[in-house]
């Protein structure tokens, strides 16, 4: 796939780099020192080019600009609340926060904050980023804020209709950037309902005829995430008035502009075929003949026993919350005074998706990064991507999942001096 270019607005080359480094370092302390080996390293400049000393001020006193810039960059990160001293001169450190909301970005903000071989995490508002995108986009692997009665710190707009209007400006650019037999993947909410009544709203229905209608977008498929660990729920009208059967089940709606030409493939997520599948196979299929659902399915003699690879899974998924990244990101989080992230997408269905609907180094995209799950799955599966999420606790707690990608260079990703990022 050709390489493409994209401005991104707001990010400063050596901001991007001096974050990255925080980021990196997490509750370590940062010497100035280090700090200007690492920018070095990172943006490839020579010894000679740091040495450098130009006149500055009246005075004429030699100043290195490089290590000036780095020290500009310091300073926005701190008023924008990302870092602070340690109390040793010279030493910084990503902030420690102690409330309950994480230092959220600004409109037209966009910072990396680290990057990997594959992929790149950006902290900013979707809105900041996929409009100056010029990378074809094979897949947008999304789970957004909810529609939620109570808001919570990561919800998004709350009438039904700002929050259609919401998803819909939010993947218009993703969708003008996405190849024509691409996907896009999105999980929200089944437990939406009319104001004071026991009956579910209409906004899921209503999402998907609007962005067909006005993304020329059509659905594909319509999976079940069935969430074998959900808490027992809606109270109200589960628990209280007895006229709801308890919720376990989300949808993930899959879209595509092109359906001739959508590549997902089945074959990438089989499933091992069951004990008596392969009994059934190794004795040569069905011995008997019939005919069920007034001539909708029939069996004779045979049926079933042609060897494959494996079996094609069924679009309901039984899927827990919880796994081993989930749980140390949490620990760090609480550990460094950070917001957790308490909506998180399981990463066995990313990494199911990221595999049935791309491949190997096709570009994947997630607009609300929260536990950076979607990136993780395109990272570990060979798949370029870039994540762009609003609250920077997220991402400092999400960079733990990445260590060695980050640790092993950013050799798949070029950065010229004007801040234009080549994926």
């Amino acid at each position: 796939m050709a390489k493409a270019t994209s401005t991104l607005p707001q990010m400063d080359l050596f901001q991007r780099a001096v974050c990255e480094v925080y980021s990196e370092a997490g509750e370590s302390p940062v010497a100035n020192d280090a700090l200007y080996a690492a920018v070095q390293s990172k943006l490839g400049l020579s010894d000679a080019a740091m040495a450098e000393r130009t006149p500055i001020g009246r005075a004429g006193a030699p100043r290195s600009l490089i290590k000036r810039k780095i020290r500009w960059a310091q300073q926005s990160a701190r008023a924008l609340g990302l870092v602070e001293r340690t109390g040793t001169r010279g030493e910084w450190r990503l902030r420690r926060r102690t409330g309950d909301m994480g230092q959220v970005a600004g409109a037209g903000t966009a910072l990396l904050a680290f990057s990997t071989k594959l992929g790149l995490a950006i902290w900013a508002r979707c809105e900041s980023v996929f409009p100056h995108l010029r990378e074809q986009i094979a897949c947008c692997l999304t789970s957004p804020p909810y529609l939620l009665a109570r808001q919570r710190a990561y919800a998004g707009p709350g009438t039904e209709q700002e929050y259609i209007e919401f998803i819909v400006r939010a993947l218009e650019p993703v969708v003008r950037q996405l190849l024509p037999g691409g996907s896009i993947a999105l999980n929200i909410t089944n437990d939406a309902f009319e104001s004071g009544m026991p009956t579910r709203s209409l906004y899921r229905e209503r999402l998907v005829l609007a962005l067909c209608s006005e993304l020329g977008l059509h659905k594909a498929d319509e999976l079940v995430w069935h969430k074998i660990s959900a808490a027992p729920g809606p109270y109200q009208w589960a628990s209280r008035t007895r006229q709801q059967l308890n919720a376990a089940y989300e949808p993930i709606y899959i879209f595509t502009p092109d359906p001739k030409a959508w590549f997902a493939d089945n074959r990438r997520v089989l499933e091992p075929h069951t004990p008596a599948q392969k009994r059934l196979i190794a004795r040569g299929g069905e011995a008997r003949s019939g005919v069920f659902s007034d001539g909708a399915y029939r069996v004779k003699p045979g049926s079933f026993g042609n060897p494959t690879v494996g079996r094609i899974p069924r679009n309901v998924w039984s899927v827990g919350h919880r796994d081993r990244a989930s749980i140390a990101m949490n620990a760090f989080a609480k550990a460094n005074g950070l917001q957790p992230h308490g909506a998180p997408m399981p990463y066995v269905i990313a990494e199911r998706l990221v595999r049935y609907l791309t491949r190997v180094d096709d570009l994947v995209v997630d607009l609300f990064g929260g536990r950076l799950t979607t990136a993780a799955a395109a990272e570990a599966n060979g798949r370029r991507w870039l994540v762009t999420e609003q609250i920077w606790d997220h991402l400092v707690s999400g960079a733990t999942r990445f260590g060695k990608a980050i640790a092993n260079g950013e050799s798949n990703i070029q950065v010229d001096t004007n801040g234009s990022v080549m994926l």
